[in-house]
């Protein structure tokens, strides 16, 4: 089995791997696909930059998992795609390339996991997802609804990145740590709330793990991650940074939950945009990432 794009060396690629822990395209489940689209963003910038922080600093991220016990890499072996070149001028072309990226990583049976970029990568990504899978839910981490019809005039928005998933009519989301949304959504999430559930950012102390995910059991989940999901002192890195949100082990009480009882079987993380000298928030969305793939691929 040949790989559809051209790869990084392992060296190079997520994780840094050397060794035994190298492994082929035809013999690695997952596969990274750096795509650092930066067309749409409204208030800070920064994250056409944030796939190559990621990967940079995924070699700093211990393999041993302590819920594992063991390095889970090992179980399911990861490639990393050279990062294409992007045309930020022109949304729909650039979705549709990681569409084509998504889909023939699919169809060879493997599980493709993107570093954005900004969240509107989410709409192209998807694609392939929905059409494999009939009963597919999406996962959604965010600081926002992203449910406006377009932003500034842009219809694959960043801001616009869920409402264009919803697009497909028959898809629902579980949305976690939302906090912020505009008057100009509410009357289509009022419409669509046998579509959409919202778990607020402002209910997190009193949120039910078992519950949030019982709509999950069963089913193949696409997981998408905007890392303004994250409290800004967390998570300061990103462009629209909000208080009040989730914490790590919020998220990973979830991440775990979700696939003990369903199936995740893509993922993405946006919204990464890096400063300079601070590295903490690059880490934390790199081993996010392993985290990701060691729930969805290393259990036994």
């Amino acid at each position: 089995m040949t790989a559809p794009f051209p790869l990084l060396k392992p060296a190079e690629g997520f994780l840094g791997l050397d060794g035994d822990l190298v492994t082929s395209y035809e013999d690695s489940r997952a596969v990274v696909i750096p795509f650092g689209l930066e067309a749409s963003v409204s208030y800070g910038g920064g994250t056409e930059a944030g796939p190559a922080a990621m990967l940079e600093a995924s070699h700093e991220v211990e393999l041993f998992d302590e819920v594992f016990w063991c390095e889970p890499v090992e179980r399911y072996g990861v490639v990393t795609a050279r990062e294409p070149i992007i045309d930020n001028s022109d949304i729909p072309a650039a979705l549709n390339l990681l569409e084509s990226m998504t889909r023939a990583v699919l169809k060879d049976g493997k599980f493709p996991i993107v570093f954005g970029g900004e969240h509107s990568i989410t709409p192209g990504a998807i694609r392939p997802f929905l059409e494999q899978f009939d009963d597919l839910i999406i996962l959604h981490f965010d600081a926002h609804a992203d449910l406006r019809d377009g932003y500034e005039g842009e219809h694959f928005s960043h801001a616009a990145a869920i409402r264009r998933v919803l697009d497909h009519p028959t898809v629902p989301i579980i949305s976690c740590g939302i906090r912020n949304i505009s008057k100009e959504e509410i009357p289509f999430y009022e419409a669509n709330k046998h579509r959409i559930t919202i778990h607020w950012g402002k209910d997190r102390a009193s949120w039910n793990v078992a519950d949030i995910v019982k709509p999950l059991r069963g089913r193949p989940i696409y997981l998408t991650f905007d890392l303004d999901g994250f409290d800004s002192s967390l998570m300061p890195s990103t462009g629209t940074p909000e208080p009040g949100g989730l914490f790590w082990e919020d998220a990973m009480a979830i991440i775990d939950a979700a696939s003990s009882i369903g199936t995740i079987v893509g993922a993405d993380i946006n919204e990464l945009a890096p400063i300079e000298n601070l590295h903490g928030p690059n880490f934390l969305a790199s081993k996010l990432a392993y985290k990701i793939l060691n729930y969805s691929l290393g259990r036994t």
